[in-house]
């Protein structure tokens, strides 16, 4: 059973930056990608960046170039460094991670940007 928990987030002002963090506990096996996912109030999750087995990245347009993913992986850790954070980034985000076999998420962490 694989565990995902996540951390760091909070309370920022417009322009401000935030790292969030997940640390993956449990056996896990065949590692396709980490990836983090968001979801806004009252609108549906959507996903924000991936960093895949080969630290090969993607993200979202909205983010291009204010977040950065990244990851440990002595630490079986990925983090989402914030930068330049607006109020259209406040959600509550999940980090995912998707094996050979099988698709894990965290409980999320809460990030609202104040204008």
């Amino acid at each position: 059973q694989v565990q995902l928990v996540e951390s760091g987030g909070g309370l920022v002002q417009a322009g401000g930056s935030l790292r969030l963090s997940c640390a993956a506990s449990g056996s896990i096996r065949s590692l396709n990608s980490m990836a983090w996912y968001r979801q806004p109030p009252g609108k549906q999750r959507e996903w924000v960046a991936t960093i895949t087995r080969a630290d090969t990245t993607n993200y979202v347009d909205s983010v291009k170039g204010r977040f950065t993913i990244s990851r440990d992986n002595a630490k079986n850790t990925v983090y989402l460094q914030m930068n330049s954070v607006k109020p259209e980034d406040t959600a509550l985000y999940y980090c995912n991670l998707r094996t050979s076999f099988s698709n894990y998420w965290g409980q999320g962490t809460q990030v609202t940007v104040s204008s």
